[in-house]
């Protein structure tokens, strides 16, 4: 038997020096992933410009947040007052399913399942015997929003996440990493510099200084000036399912106690967002340029908002879609600069969150491993087309007739991925939710039924309750329900005792110097 010698290693320059290319929200997430769990062994610079401004209107979170929050060690009452923060409960949407109705995807759980279905077919039962209200009123997070009330339960017994300003957000990220050793340097990029193999060497600034990694963070936003413009990463277009590739984002004042929920009301041609925040609201609309134009939606926008308009309307434009691959040799993307998917349902942040954990989890200590980078691609891709179909869903699940967009959102062809979603709740009420997915079962049905579509059948299990049991089953949830609501105190009531943004001022960061 003969032996055959192991076919030498690539010599793998082991990684000390990580540099991020832009700040704004994706960066400085990223560094404070970076600097709380493994700062004392890299060496950790940001490189930002005060003269590039970041998009700043991923305002609204979804709960994944906690966790982040959590892994960092944050004091929530403290966050929220550093960044005028708010609960959020879930989404209303207004107009989707047809310019008549409104429903709210929130978060949490509705009713109680049995091992062999979930409670949607005991509900469908219940309907069907005419003793079952609503969908909703069987889920605490979606009454609670309702009635806009709010209150942290023993046990995690509610879930919640934010409406925050993302420009002070990034501050105080800011303040976070440098405690942790994290250095910022001011400057422009004006050339990414190579290695002779190919890997990137070093961001060179415009003042002639360059800074020199091991691994590079792009965080430059839609430019992508590392993975896409330095290393010809191609970026793959997701416009024939997802139209929209303008949005108009501006600020107002607060005239009204803040909601705790986002809003998402359609239009002819898109939807507009409204995000309650302690000291302001974020607005904004969403819209397809083959559908109609800048001065079109943005006296749309301006006819449907309240308060003192607080900052100029800007348009931005993006493509929706992903990088071919969000890493390359040396190189990570995060947040715009690895593909853009609208906030319809408050996954920007999530994202971001997702790529520090995971790069963490792959940190290429003794030098980059194909196999990591390769896993690493396949489980982002794999998340990001799974919210892609989750907001394909609300676009093409409706009855609109009102409009050229809609007519023909609803005629497209989905993903295949998509489509078995679809077919299988007709068919069966049945979610089948894939590992590491981010959107629960619950989730896919309060959207599937508020965007009309309703189950051809229940599970045989639902039938085996009399009518005595299952009006009892189905009312105990709700009158448990209905009691927890309303004992919870307002929403406005909570935040101005728990955690209002009056009472905390942001501490004057020293800047570093400019150093290579």
């Amino acid at each position: 038997m003969s032996f055959t010698p192991p076919t030498p290693s690539v010599p793998r320059s082991p990684v000390r020096r990580v540099v991020i290319a832009g700040g704004g929200t994706a960066g400085w997430m990223m560094a404070a992933c970076i600097a709380k769990h493994l700062g004392k062994q890299l060496d950790i610079r940001l490189v930002e410009s005060d003269e590039i401004g970041t998009v700043g209107v991923g305002e609204a979170t979804i709960p994944t947040m906690l966790t982040f929050h959590q892994l960092l060690g944050l004091d929530e009452r403290e966050f929220m007052a550093a960044t005028q923060a708010t609960i959020k409960l879930g989404i209303q949407f207004e107009g989707w399913r047809d310019p008549d109705t409104r429903y709210i995807h929130a978060f949490g759980s509705t009713g109680i399942d049995h091992w062999t279905a979930g409670f949607q077919h005991f509900w469908m039962k219940g309907r069907e015997r005419g003793m079952a209200s609503d969908y909703g009123d069987y889920c605490l997070e979606l009454r609670a929003a309702q009635q806009h009330r709010f209150a942290h339960l023993p046990g995690d017994g509610i879930n919640y996440a934010f409406h925050l300003d993302a420009s002070l957000y990034g501050a105080f990220l800011r303040r976070f990493s440098e405690g942790f050793g994290v250095r910022r340097i001011e400057g422009r990029i004006a050339e990414v510099l190579l290695r002779p193999d190919g890997d990137l060497r070093a961001l060179k600034l415009q003042d002639g200084s360059e800074v020199e990694g091991d691994l590079f963070i792009d965080c430059t936003g839609m430019r992508s000036v590392l993975l896409g413009q330095t290393l010809g990463v191609g970026y793959q277009d997701w416009s024939h399912w997802l139209p929209c590739d303008s949005a108009i984002a501006l600020q107002t004042a607060s005239v009204r106690d803040a909601v705790p929920y986002t809003r998402a009301i359609a239009h002819p041609w898109g939807w507009q967002w409204q995000i309650p925040l302690q000291h302001r609201v974020g607005n904004g609309v969403v819209f397809s340029s083959r559908y109609t134009d800048d001065e079109t939606a943005r006296a749309a926008l301006l006819g449907n908002i309240e308060g003192e308009v607080l900052t100029p309307h800007r348009v931005i434009r993006f493509k929706p879609g992903q990088r071919d691959v969000v890493w390359q040799r040396n190189c990570v993307a995060v947040g715009l600069a690895s593909g853009f998917l609208e906030p319809l349902e408050s996954t920007s942040i999530h994202l971001i969150q997702r790529s520090a954990i995971r790069l963490l989890q792959m940190f290429p200590k003794d030098g980059i491993r194909q196999s990591d980078v390769d896993e690493y691609n396949a489980q982002m891709r794999h998340e990001l087309q799974h919210i892609r179909d989750f907001i394909v869903l609300h676009y093409h699940l409706q009855q609109r007739t009102d409009s050229p967009m809609w007519r023909d959102l609803r005629e497209m062809s989905v993903p295949a991925s998509l489509q078995h979603r679809l077919d299988l709740f007709r068919e069966s009420g049945r979610v089948c939710r894939g590992p590491n997915e981010l959107f629960t079962e619950n989730s896919w049905i309060q959207v599937m039924l508020g965007q009309g579509l309703m189950p051809e059948q229940h599970h045989p299990t639902a039938d085996l309750m009399s009518d005595r049991e299952l009006a009892g089953f189905l009312g105990g949830i709700k009158a448990r329900i209905d009691q927890t609501v309303q004992q919870m105190p307002g929403h406005q009531q909570y935040i101005a005792r728990y955690a209002p943004g009056t009472q905390w001022q942001m501490p004057q960061v020293p800047q570093a110097p400019v150093t290579a």
